[in-house]
C-alpha cells in the first residue's frame, strides 16, 4: 500500500515543479524578455487599430501607445514607429537613410543624446523586449555595437563636465537677438571676446568658439579675439 502513496506524491511534486517553471517561464517572457525581429517590429508601426504602437533605440523596444497621437498614424512621430531609428533622434534627418539605427559619425556628445533619449523611453514607457540585430544578438545579449556606443556616450558625458568646470572659470557674455536689431554680446563686468572651445573637436567633431568676458588685464592673452567692428575696449558688441 506504500507504494501507491509514494507514486501519488512523486507524481504531484512533478506537476507542481512543471506549474512553477511555467510559470516563471511566462513571468520572465511578459516581463520584457521578448526578443523582435525588424520584420516583426515593423508590424506595430501605429498603423493596426488592434496593435501596440512600439518603438525601438539602441534595440531596446518600447511600447508608445499610450502616445498615440503622436507617434500613430499622422502623429508627428510617427516615422520612429515599428523600427528603430536612434540616428533619427538626434540627426533630425526623418526621411530614407536618416531613419535608421546605426550611429556610424556622430561625436560623443551625439551619442551621448541618443543614450539620454533611450533613458527617457525607460522613464516614461513600458519596456517590452529587444530587437535583435545591431544591439542585440539573438539570445537578447548586448553586442559590441552596443557597449561600444554607450562606452562613447560616457566619454561625451565626461567631455561635456570638463568643458563645463573649464567654462566656468571665465564667465560668458550676455546675448540677444532680435529680427529688428539683430544681435549684440555684452558683459556686465570685463570685455566681450570670442575664444576657441577646445574640447570641442572631441566633443562634436567641429571646432567653434564662445563669447567670454575678460578683464583688461587679462585681454593680452594669446587666442582672444575681437569681435569685428567692435573697439578694443567696448563692453557692448554687435554681431
Amino acid at each position: 500500500m506504500a507504494f501507491p502513496a509514494k507514486k501519488f506524491i512523486t507524481s504531484s511534486f512533478f506537476g507542481f515543479t512543471l506549474l512553477v517553471a511555467l510559470v516563471a517561464f511566462l513571468l520572465k517572457f511578459n516581463s520584457s524578455q521578448k526578443l523582435f525581429t525588424v520584420e516583426e517590429l515593423a508590424l506595430y508601426n501605429g498603423t493596426g487599430d488592434s496593435l501596440p504602437i512600439l518603438l525601438g533605440i539602441l534595440g531596446s523596444v518600447f511600447d508608445v501607445t499610450k502616445g498615440k497621437s503622436h507617434y500613430g498614424a499622422g502623429g508627428g512621430y510617427n516615422h520612429f514607429a515599428g523600427r528603430d531609428a536612434s540616428r533619427a533622434f538626434v540627426s533630425g534627418n526623418f526621411t530614407g537613410d536618416g531613419l535608421t539605427d546605426s550611429l556610424r559619425g556622430l561625436s560623443s556628445t551625439e551619442v551621448h543624446s541618443v543614450v539620454g533619449w533611450r533613458d527617457f523611453y525607460f522613464r516614461s514607457y513600458k519596456f517590452v523586449g529587444r530587437l535583435v540585430g545591431r544591439y542585440y544578438d539573438s539570445q537578447g545579449n548586448p553586442t559590441k555595437y552596443l557597449k561600444g556606443a554607450e562606452a562613447k556616450a560616457a566619454r561625451g558625458a565626461q567631455l561635456m563636465e570638463k568643458q563645463k568646470e573649464m567654462e566656468a572659470k571665465q564667465p560668458s557674455c550676455n546675448s540677444r537677438w532680435s529680427q529688428d536689431d539683430g544681435g549684440e554680446v555684452w558683459c556686465d563686468n570685463g570685455f566681450p571676446r570670442l575664444v576657441q572651445r577646445p574640447l570641442e573637436i572631441a566633443l562634436t567633431g567641429k571646432m567653434s568658439k564662445r563669447c567670454a568676458c575678460y578683464n583688461e588685464d587679462q585681454l593680452g592673452q594669446p587666442g582672444l579675439e575681437v569681435y569685428s567692428g567692435c573697439d578694443y575696449l567696448a563692453k557692448r558688441c554687435r554681431v
